[in-house]
């Protein structure tokens, strides 16, 4: 059993990442990080650099969580953190959201909204105090 968090490496993640800790420590399970980007960007500012996920692995050890990372290119993140929850059998996913507006949603679609709807275990959203 585990928890998994959708992390990106903004202040939506971080939100999404305390949460997931918080949790993980409370039922005394792992805690599954997924940070993916698409592999055919070139730039993606929310996949986070190596040595960032180094530092954030060090960081929960330190905590006393158990922690395993994902962070890979593929060829559709919300795909990936759902895969992830399977493959872990994760009792919760915790993502981050942002306001996007209508236009946004429709030529982008929401990654978010993609695991809220698609999981087949409860769906956390978070998002950054105010």
């Amino acid at each position: 059993m585990s928890i998994v968090v959708a992390y990106s490496a903004d202040r939506y993640g971080e939100a999404a990442l305390t949460h997931a800790a918080d949790q993980a420590r409370k039922e005394r399970t792992r805690l599954v990080v997924v940070n993916a980007t698409l592999g055919n960007k070139l730039v993606d500012d929310r996949f986070a650099h190596d040595a960032d996920i180094t530092a954030l692995q060090e960081r929960l050890a330190a905590e006393g969580l158990e922690v395993v990372v994902r962070h890979d290119l593929v060829d559709d993140v919300a795909d990936a953190v759902i895969a992830a929850a399977d493959e872990e059998r994760a009792t919760l996913i915790v993502v981050g959201i942002r306001h996007r507006s209508p236009v946004g949603k429709l030529l982008l679609g929401s990654v978010a909204q993609r695991i809220i709807l698609e999981a087949h275990c409860p769906v956390l959203a978070v998002k950054p105090a105010a």
